[in-house]
């Protein structure tokens, strides 16, 4: 079973400036390794360059994903501790 979250992603428009999206994911809580609060996002919302539509008291998950020899790593919309609920549940369906 996999676990929807809301991804911020780097929008890669030609000449322009770094701009962020919102975007829809799906992770295999069986691959997540490490979990832990992204400030790198959090500044990036304080100085606007994440989309308007997220609130300025929104907080940021850094993700950590195995993928064979080496990690990915993804910044997703919501708390470590909301992020790990949401894995957690997931994972007790499984079982359940």
């Amino acid at each position: 079973m996999v676990v929807k979250l809301v991804e911020v992603a780097e929008s890669y428009d030609v000449g322009a400036a770094r701009k962020y999206m919102l975007r829809e994911v799906f992770v295999n809580p069986e691959h997540v390794i490490c979990l832990r609060s992204d400030e790198l996002a959090k500044r990036k919302l304080a100085e606007n360059r994440l989309p308007e539509a997220l609130d300025k008291r929104q907080e940021f998950t850094s993700l950590k994903l195995n993928s064979g020899h080496s990690g990915t790593t993804i910044t997703v919309v919501g708390s470590p501790s909301l992020i790990e609920e949401k894995l957690r549940t997931s994972k007790q369906l499984l079982r359940g």
